[in-house]
């Protein structure tokens, strides 16, 4: 995020802070709008970044069998109201032809695509197809289990519920290789 970026939310934070009925140069308010300027530049960090870059593959002789990432750490921010929404991720595919990622690598892509404004339905989409572009796996399962702050913090307000998004191709769009996955899970 560049100078002039960073000023436009800095403006745009004291607009709301006035909008809502807040003295934006009240003491513990003063400094928000340069905070909140910095806590974007890190949650939309991906905005900056036109591809995910940050992988190695390796190739292997012996492993042709499923490679399962879980409990992955993820926070993004819904689209809808830019609140946060965090959980875990689990990412699973069948190598092809030997050829496999740094398992670093899957928690690096995790970050690449949440970090910007997103729901959680396209994410899921998004690590397949990420996934995909730079793997051509014979399979890939995903799974993403999230809390949404724009269901717990207002609205219907219902604290602790989760949402669960799933994705399966090629060979792991199967209804038992589906069900060794949440095996796996679990």
């Amino acid at each position: 995020m560049n100078d002039e970026q960073k000023q436009q939310i800095i403006a745009a934070v004291k607009q709301i802070l006035v909008a809502v009925g807040e003295d934006p140069e009240r003491a513990g308010l003063v400094e928000t709008p340069e905070r909140v300027a910095r806590m974007y530049t890190e949650i939309f960090s991906s905005l900056r970044e036109p591809e995910f870059t940050n992988y190695k593959l390796f190739q292997t002789d012996s492993h042709a069998e499923m490679v399962l990432v879980k409990d992955i750490p993820f926070y993004s921010m819904c689209e809808h109201h830019l609140l946060p929404f965090f959980g875990t991720a689990h990412i699973a595919y069948l190598p092809a032809d030997g050829q496999i990622i740094g398992l670093s690598k899957i928690a690096r892509l995790v970050d690449y695509v949440a970090h910007k404004p997103n729901v959680q339905e396209r994410l899921t989409s998004q690590l397949v197809d990420e996934l995909q572009k730079i793997l051509q796996p014979r399979g890939i399962a995903v799974e993403l289990e999230a809390r949404h702050m724009c269901m717990e913090m207002r609205g219907i307000q219902k604290t602790g519920s989760q949402t669960v998004t799933t994705r399966f191709t090629g060979a792991l769009d199967d209804p038992v290789r589906i069900a060794e996955f949440e095996r796996r899970l679990h």
